[in-house]
């Protein structure tokens, strides 16, 4: 993608007097959002930070946020979200990680000056930058290993929000009024959600953290009609005892992602709400949005045939400009490039993607970088799919170790370096088991050093102090030895299959 351009830029044109976004308690207008931006962008560039530095956003998903994300990428400068839950070692870590020159946290003076003192301002008068310029910086890990900032360019998330406009019926329409219950810190919820909200100037209804009744009532007030969200929030709202059955009757679209989306959630979604559920894939390194299963030809309400009641499971068809390619995973690994081969039709492959809204690769690693973008642009997404003969997408496993939950990345290696700096322990694996709500948790295995006494509840606690709270084990089980094959790599299948 060539020219010039900054993804602050889409907020020009949103009439100043329109409703942007609702913070609890009131509107803000376009016009105050942009105000607001254009003060924080003047604090940060007196501040010292040049185009191209890194500025961290410590903040829940708000107007606030917002006008933050504008305000960073109005000067030219890299935005870092970083997860608000997560405690403060791990928040350091990433900082450190991704040299971020400057944090903005809810403690920022200059922050709160601007969220009281925002004039009405008629455009934003970004700096131009260029589409291949990084926006903004994603922690992630690819395949595997540690999470590293992964470098979406302007280019890339205009790009991947062109194909979310362009789905048919769209993600989002004029007249709409959209839920924000995502951490904007996540891809999901920066690029879907708030992405959308700035390209097409609907009116987004803040929640810092989901609470299941609480936001059933924003939809009710406010007039919600899209809500997008993880499997985990749509649950919690099938599982409310005293629901009427017609809170959500005013939702025009409700789109789950993130994390897989159970067949049966789906259907008592509809049966209880009577609203279809629809989904999607996606990933950091795709700018987020990857296929969508918008537009089906599934009518709510009616009796499913077989074959529908199997595309329920499925996420859909790629975006339009999105090419997809199953690789056939005998040859992925350890195969060059040359020799990889598409996977037989109606057989399983890794998942590859190509197109603008691809990342630019992670930050300052060449190496991971090579290992999941190939020379001609496709990314390897680790993920095993299956194609049906209508072209529907099915996800049904990974190449990769990473665990999610709630929609959110767990990396084993992040959680068993905490875990084996526990005292008492030497060593631990980390795996990943289906959970009702949350698609995932993590389950970890430990073993003690000799001699040394190690308790489920001691390295529970250790964990709390170093890691997000979705990060966290919900069970540690000591044992004798960690069962490992004979190169010794660790056979984490087998941990799966017996209680250790």
């Amino acid at each position: 993608m060539a020219g010039t351009v900054n993804l602050a830029s889409l907020v020009d044109t949103h009439p100043s007097g329109q409703r942007a976004f609702h913070d609890g308690s009131r509107w803000w207008t376009w016009g105050e959002v942009r105000g607001c931006a254009q003060a924080i962008a003047a604090s940060v560039r007196d501040s010292g930070i040049a185009p191209g530095d890194r500025v961290a956003l410590a903040l829940p998903t708000s107007p606030a946020f917002a006008a933050a994300y504008l305000g960073v990428l109005g000067v030219g400068a890299v935005a870092v979200p970083l997860d608000v839950s997560s405690p403060a070692a791990e928040r350091d870590r990433n900082i450190a990680t991704a040299e971020v020159a400057l944090v903005i946290d809810d403690e920022s003076s200059f922050l709160g000056e601007a969220l009281a003192g925002a004039p009405v301002l008629q455009a934003l008068g970004a700096l131009e930058r260029s589409a291949d310029d990084t926006a903004v910086m994603l922690f992630t890990s690819g395949t595997g290993g540690l999470p590293k900032p992964a470098m979406l360019t302007h280019g890339s998330l205009l790009a991947n929000l062109r194909q979310m406009l362009a789905i048919p019926g769209g993600v989002v329409s004029p007249g709409d009024v959209a839920l924000g219950a995502i951490p904007m810190s996540h891809v999901f919820g920066l690029n879907v959600v708030l992405g959308m909200t700035l390209a097409a100037g609907v009116p987004l209804v803040c929640t810092e953290r989901f609470d299941a009744r609480g936001s059933l009532a924003l939809v009710r007030e406010h007039g919600v009609t899209v809500v997008t969200g993880a499997p985990g929030m749509f649950a919690a709202w099938v599982d409310l005892p005293d629901r009427a059955g017609d809170e959500l009757r005013g939702l025009r679209l409700a789109l789950c992602g993130s994390a897989p989306l159970p067949p049966e959630l789906s259907r008592e979604f509809e049966e209880r709400f009577g609203v279809a559920l629809d989904q999607g894939y996606g990933l950091t390194e795709a700018s987020a949005a990857v296929t969508s299963t918008l537009g089906r030809d599934l009518v709510s309400g009616e009796a499913l045939t077989p074959m529908q009641a199997r595309r329920r499971a499925s996420v859909g068809r790629p975006l339009p400009g999105i090419e997809l390619r199953l690789v056939d995973t005998r040859l992925v690994n350890g195969a060059s490039e040359e020799d990889a081969a598409d996977a037989i039709a109606g057989d399983p492959g890794e998942i590859w993607v190509r197109g603008p809204n691809v990342f630019a690769g992670y930050w300052r690693d060449d190496a991971a970088t090579a290992e999941v973008l190939t020379a001609d642009g496709w990314l390897r997404t680790g993920d095993v799919g299956v194609l049906d003969d209508a072209g529907d997408l099915f996800v049904v496993d990974r190449l990769k170790d990473l665990i999610v939950v709630s929609g959110f990345n767990v990396y084993p290696e992040e959680v068993e370096k905490v875990l084996e700096s526990a005292p008492g322990v030497s060593e631990a694996v980390v795996i990943g088991s289906p959970h009702p709500l949350s698609g995932e948790a993590v389950e970890a295995v430990v073993v003690a050093r000799s001699g040394a006494s190690v308790t489920e509840a001691a390295v529970m606690e250790h964990c709390a102090r170093h890691l997000a709270t979705y990060k966290c084990p919900v069970s540690i089980r000591v044992a004798d030895a960690i069962p490992k094959g004979p190169t010794g790599k660790v056979l984490r299948r087998q941990l799966r299959r017996s209680p250790a």
